[in-house]
């Protein structure tokens, strides 16, 4: 019957010390800085695996765990199958409890519908800005000039990877610019 930890951040510049601090008393604690929305989440893999029944699966927010309802139900549904208990602890959520559980499912509805309004409105805030002419996103590193020049050669047959090299610039780059109309 152990605790296990599971701690995540989305991005390198973020820190994890504030959820290792409130899982101090895991008895093993996975961790990774790693986007909710990436698939890949190789240390949520291996703690979801090393979980027995018996065991309590802890982490500091629901949305730490997943960022959809329904990865969250999947993956509460394969804890209940497991045997493994689920704590949240900044939500106070523990799923041993009827009243955990539905808790539990309450507030991973909430978090559903407040990712789904800040994606509304983050979309209706670059929809005004670009409206308005600014720019979204990183900023060009070629020139128009040098796009027509990369799109000259690649029509004359140089390889894509000669020009990503020439231009000091990814494959896929050179193939976005070469989508460009100038």
């Amino acid at each position: 019957m152990a605790k296990v930890g599971y701690a995540r951040v989305s991005s390198f510049g973020q820190s994890l010390e504030v959820q290792l601090e409130k899982l101090k008393t895991c008895d093993k604690v996975f961790q990774e800085k790693k986007s909710g929305l990436d698939g890949s989440r190789d240390q949520l893999k291996q703690c979801l695996e090393y979980v027995r029944e018996g065991d309590t699966l802890v982490v500091t927010k629901l949305d730490r765990l997943a960022r959809s309802t329904n990865h969250l139900c999947q993956i509460s549904e394969m804890l209940e199958k497991k045997g493994v208990l689920l704590e949240v602890i900044d939500q106070n959520i523990e799923t041993a409890s009827p009243t955990g559980k539905l808790l539990f499912n309450m507030l991973a509805s909430i978090a559903q519908f407040e990712t789904e309004i800040r994606k509304e409105r983050q979309m209706e805030g670059i929809k005004k800005a670009k409206q308005r002419g600014i720019h979204i996103g990183r900023k060009k590193k070629l020139t128009n000039e040098e796009i027509k020049k990369l799109q000259d050669k690649r029509a004359s047959g140089v390889l894509i990877k000669k020009l990503a090299a020439q231009y000091n610039i990814q494959p896929m780059s050179v193939y976005r610019y070469l989508k460009v109309k100038l």
